[in-house]
């Protein structure tokens, strides 16, 4: 027998032949198995998996630019914003974001600078673009197709560590902060999960940051020549990071479906409210994982050779830096990062409900 396809809570339980009484939701229903014969790759594809890779696609084109600018950011090791003087901090954030780009059209004799067209600007903005293609729609995939069948699993054989029995019914009653702990839990586990995808995400970074590390070379040639270790720099320091910021992201978008839009169906909330909620999720995640975001693209845009680990590199940061340091491109990030968090999470919802026909 097939699940009801898209309520996050049953109408009921209350029984025909009981006194009337205010009937209680019920936990939450699954989400990822529609009213269909189709198989599992079908409602995949057609469902959150197409929808997250649309999402995905998108993504990349809009954001990887402020994307670029946040990582050399985090991976320049000098202060860039001079409060007494604006001008300064331009030149100092021209220097970081444009200042390799710049090399390569100084002429070597005089050291003059050759005039650099807005389409070169522009392609410097987009570096390792095939290997962020390929992280990010296999990341939001994983996000945001592999949280709702996460969810689903949790429910169907933990719902008894989110949810109240009804000692009445016997059935499993739907609280505000089950459903929620439950949203957040499956986006946490999917999160840990990510690190898989470390290498693309590995040679994204150091395309953005530290383009010499490579050579040119693919991330197969790096393999063959240095192991596939090297590319899973900072797995624990990553796998943190996703963990929290996962928990945080789905945990702020149940919270404000539910307490400020009062929604018992999460499924139902419009295109706005998807907005709003995430906007809220994102936001939180961004900032409570910035740290581990520094420390994390730290590691990965050393040099393949290099090996520091992330207790290192804070230790390294706090004493050349201070903790301050840990906010570095906390406002590229906050302008571009929750709002691609955002971005992404709204239009999956936006495309897998398009794909289904709703």
């Amino acid at each position: 027998m097939s699940p009801p396809s898209s309520p996050n809570v049953s109408a009921g339980n209350a029984r025909a032949d009981a006194p009337p009484t205010k009937p209680q939701p019920s936990a939450p229903a699954l989400l990822t198995r529609p009213q269909n014969d189709r198989s599992f790759l079908y409602n995949l594809f057609f469902g959150p998996g197409g929808g997250a890779t649309f999402a995905g696609m998108c993504e990349i084109i809009i954001f990887h630019p402020f994307d670029t600018v946040a990582k050399r950011l985090m991976s320049y090791h000098h202060r860039v914003v001079d409060l007494t003087s604006p001008a300064a901090t331009w030149r100092n954030l021209d220097h970081v974001v444009f200042g390799k780009l710049k090399e390569h059209y100084t002429d070597a004799t005089t050291g003059a600078v050759r005039h650099i067209s807005s389409m070169e600007r522009l392609k410097h903005m987009y570096p390792g673009s095939s290997y962020a293609v390929a992280y990010k729609v296999l990341q939001r995939i994983m996000k945001f197709a592999g949280q709702p069948y996460m969810r689903d699993y949790l429910h169907v054989h933990h719902s008894n560590v989110f949810f109240k029995k009804d000692t009445r019914t016997g059935e499993y009653v739907r609280g505000g902060r089950g459903a929620m702990t439950l949203e957040a839990t499956a986006g946490c586990l999917v999160g840990v999960c990510e690190i898989v995808l470390l290498p693309f995400d590995r040679m994204k970074v150091l395309n953005q940051t530290n383009k010499a590390a490579v050579h040119s070379r693919n991330m197969f040639s790096v393999i063959l020549t240095e192991g596939v270790g090297k590319l899973y720099a900072g797995a624990l320091t990553t796998a943190v990071r996703n963990a929290t910021g996962s928990f945080l992201l789905f945990g702020g978008t149940a919270f404000t479906k539910e307490y400020v839009f009062q929604l018992e169906n999460y499924r139902d909330a419009t295109f706005a409210q998807n907005i709003a909620a995430s906007t809220v999720g994102g936001c939180v995640g961004v900032f409570f994982t910035s740290p581990m975001d520094v420390i994390k693209t730290r590691i990965q845009s050393q040099r393949l050779t290099d090996k520091m680990s992330g207790w290192q590199v804070f230790v390294s940061t706090v004493r050349r830096e201070g903790f301050a340091a840990f906010y570095k491109g906390i406002t590229p990030k906050m302008i571009t990062t929750a709002p691609r968090l955002v971005f992404s999470y709204t239009m999956t919802q936006y495309f897998t409900k398009k794909l289904r026909g709703e």
